[in-house]
């Protein structure tokens, strides 16, 4: 445990960060600062970054006077923490009229003391697939360039090593060419849904850009089955994932998707084949399922479908649907978890809380997958219409419990998942 709370962090816009000794780092939740307990404040974990936030002034706790006050010294900053870590409290600050949209990525709270940076979080899960020491870029530059010799004229294999693995250095990607674990299928180029927060595609009227290009092609069955058959056959612990970042929904391609699925399986009957999709079509999961398919994660940033309409936006599709495509998989056998966009604030309100506990009951959910949702803030909670802070975990009518731990670690430690 810390001595005293760390500092709050400015920038000074031309790449340098400072402490202000006068003010102690607080948390956002929703659109409410608050004190973070100096017992949920770690050291930036590895693979952690620190960002400027332009035209946002930090607030901070007067180490002397214990009243909320911003810091004029430079803009906010805050941290961006590595997948394995759930974020307690969102960088706090006040946002200055014409500030711009903040880029698609995790702002958390950031602080400074004794010559280390900290962060209100903990490690969630123990998984080591993602984490940045875990990868040797010239052992993937090598067998980028071994593969693509292999499969010449193999368009998914060149978009991975090209756009996915050298460009944006996705873990999935980097683990296929390092022939270990998770290899990821991009599979269509369509969405049937309009997320506000879509890193594949925007609306150039939109006032942010996509953090990668979405898949151009369709790729083909037999294209799927010649690279991710010989990775099932040597990969340790084998997984191949259809639905991914650079791609739109999976479930449109649900013939070519079904096809492959079968053709593997008359290949090899090892490691498992999952789906990462918005859960959107249930009757073509059910197929896949019948076909081999035997893990399902579907991603979420509500079990509230008030929550979740506005956010997604879907095309055809009902949030009922998601649901369905969960309890379909569970009735085959298979595996399903949810990829969960973790917002204090909102993830952590009793009304979630309810709800999501209500979906895992209903679906018999496996797992949930907890992640850092990567949007600003302020931009996302105008775009669903919410005002004010909800009640969350934790609180009292005072709201002194909140103040004293956090409501995002309650529900973490609250929430069970199976291992089954």
């Amino acid at each position: 445990m810390l001595s005293s709370s760390p500092y709050l962090l400015y920038s000074d816009g031309k790449g340098t960060i400072f402490e202000d000794t006068s003010l102690f780092a607080v948390g956002r939740s929703a659109w409410d600062a608050i004190p973070v307990p100096e017992d949920e404040w770690i050291e930036l974990p590895e693979g952690g970054q620190l960002y400027e936030l332009p035209g946002r002034r930090g607030i901070g706790l007067d180490v002397t006077t214990g009243e909320m006050r911003l810091c004029e010294k430079g803009w906010a900053v805050a941290a961006f923490v590595p997948p394995a870590h759930t974020g307690f409290y969102l960088a706090a600050y006040e946002t200055s009229p014409g500030a711009p949209t903040l880029p698609l990525f995790c702002y958390t709270a950031a602080g400074w003391l004794d010559d280390k940076f900290y962060v209100p979080a903990i490690r969630i899960e123990q998984d080591i697939r993602q984490e940045c020491a875990g990868f040797d870029h010239k052992k993937v530059e090598q067998e980028v360039e071994r593969l693509l010799k292999a499969y010449p004229t193999n368009r998914l294999v060149s978009h991975l090593a090209n756009n996915c693995a050298l460009t944006y250095h996705c873990p999935a990607a980097r683990n296929y060419f390092m022939g270990r674990w998770e290899c990821p299928i991009p599979s269509s180029p369509a969405c049937n849904a309009n997320c506000i927060g879509c890193i594949s595609f925007q609306p150039e009227e939109e006032t942010i850009i996509s953090t990668q290009d979405r898949l151009r092609f369709k790729p083909t069955a037999e294209e799927i089955v010649e690279y991710t058959v010989p990775h099932l056959e040597t990969a340790p612990y084998p997984i191949v994932s259809f639905g991914q970042g650079c791609e739109g929904e999976p479930l449109l391609m649900w013939e070519t998707i079904r096809d492959a699925i079968i053709e593997i399986r008359k290949h090899t009957t090892k490691g498992s084949i999952n789906i990462n999709t918005n859960g959107s079509k249930p009757d073509a999961v059910k197929i896949l399922c019948e076909a081999g398919l035997n893990s399902i994660r579907v991603s979420t940033n509500s079990a509230r479908s008030e929550i979740y309409l506005p956010y997604y936006r879907p095309n055809n599709y009902v949030f009922e649907d998601i649901i369905e495509s969960l309890k379909i998989v569970r009735g085959y056998g298979g595996w399903t978890s949810i990829n969960y966009f973790v917002f204090p604030g909102m993830t952590d309100t009793v009304e979630e809380y309810e709800a999501l506990r209500k979906l895992i009951i209903d679906t018999d959910l496996c797992m949930i997958q907890w992640r850092n949702f990567n949007i600003d803030p302020d931009w996302y909670l105008g775009k669903i219409s919410v005002t004010e802070t909800e009640e969350t975990l934790g609180e009292t009518i005072d709201g002194t419990v909140a103040r004293r731990i956090s409501p995002v670690k309650i529900w973490l430690l609250q929430s069970a998942f199976r291992t089954d």
